[in-house]
């Protein structure tokens, strides 16, 4: 183990030493919100440190087996001897890896929910159903894993598609998956309404934006341009009868949004102020990272069918990650939601390039 590697650890186990003392604090137990973060911590840190004592031990071990066969005279027990040194070396070896991959800085959004927008992009009426597709596809996806889907703002097409959506999900964790969606989405399939079977690719774009809390934007109610108007849906209840749908700009930005999903023009301008919210905590995230462009706009590129992070093949069966190089013979399984192997290998491969950069 290199010198870095091992002051950092050092470190580490000091903080969690720390970290207990501080559960155990009376202060720190009455006050609930820092008791939290305590306990965030301390489960953080432990499978770190627990990993970092194992090598320690399996080390301590190797050394003191090494010593023996120095002084030792039996030939069966010096063989015995070499073999604990090596296990013990494979040992830390394993661990050492482990190690790596434990340290690796963990996205702090992961927990958080996300809002996720859905456009149709190129291929007209066809893209529009393809972004049908998959609103429906993360909706599956996000009942596998036991998360509530809140829409916000969806538009339907007049085939039946979608011209976009706007939605919520709430759970643990969500964005830690979601975030690999973001990106154009390519579909190659023969349209319904292709008369000569010809296969058409469309296009549809997604975008995925952590949920932020009030107390991390700050939004001054000066800076807003708040309309309301008539909603445009597909009819029912208040639905065309009141003007419930709100619009909100925020001058500084120029950023728009609008939420006409709820009767309640009240609840619509609470949602469309989640949205605003999340856009501007990921310029916000952008701009301590020192990028110039908009992140929202690198996730979902322009939407022509050159970029793409995924191919989804009807004809053959397949969906392809660009990002990983990763093809999968199971489309209707992915349709359907289940993306964990498309989302192991993404995260395996962040793993990995974290690694080499370190």
């Amino acid at each position: 183990m290199d010198e870095r590697l091992s002051q950092r650890l050092v470190t580490t186990d000091e903080e969690f030493e720390a970290n207990l003392a501080l559960l155990a604090d009376p202060a720190v137990i009455a006050d609930q919100k820092r008791y939290r973060e305590v306990t965030g911590r301390h489960a953080e840190l432990k499978p770190i440190v627990d990993a970092y004592r194992r090598y320690r031990d399996a080390e301590t071990e190797s050394e003191e087996a090494a010593e023996l066969v120095a002084i030792e005279d039996d030939a069966e027990m010096i063989e015995y001897l070499n073999g604990v040194v090596v296990a013990k070396h494979a040992e830390m070896a394993a661990t050492e890896a482990d190690l790596r991959r434990l340290l690796i800085p963990k996205d702090p959004n992961d927990d958080k929910d996300v809002i996720v927008e859905i456009r149709s992009a190129a291929g007209g009426d066809e893209a529009a159903l393809w972004a049908g597709d998959l609103y429906r596809m993360y909706e599956r996806f996000a009942e596998r894993n036991r998360w509530a889907i809140d829409p916000i703002d969806v538009s339907p097409s007049d085939t039946g598609g979608l011209k976009e959506a706007t939605f919520a999900v709430k759970g643990k964790g969500a964005y830690s998956r979601f975030k690999f969606e973001a990106g154009p989405h390519r579909v190659q399939r023969v349209p319904k309404t292709e008369s000569q079977g010809r296969v058409h690719t469309s296009m549809a774009t997604v975008a995925v934006l952590p949920e932020a809390e009030a107390v991390e934007v700050e939004i001054l109610d000066n800076d807003l341009d708040i309309e309301t108007m008539r909603s445009q849906g597909p009819g029912g209840q208040s639905v065309n009868t009141t003007d419930s749908a709100v619009r909100i700009t925020h001058r500084p930005t120029g950023i728009v949004v609008s939420c006409q999903d709820e009767k309640s023009q009240l609840q619509n301008k609470l949602k469309a102020m989640r949205v605003l919210r999340a856009r501007l905590y990921q310029q916000q995230i952008a701009e301590q990272a020192g990028e110039r462009a908009s992140v929202r706009r690198s996730q979902v590129g322009t939407g022509v069918r050159a970029e793409k992070i995924r191919t989804y093949n009807f004809k053959e069966n397949r969906v392809t990650d660009h990002r990983v190089g990763l093809t999968i013979h199971s489309l209707p399984n992915v349709l359907d939601g289940d993306l964990e192997a498309l989302h192991d290998a993404l995260i395996a491969d962040e793993a990995a390039r974290a690694l080499a950069g370190e």
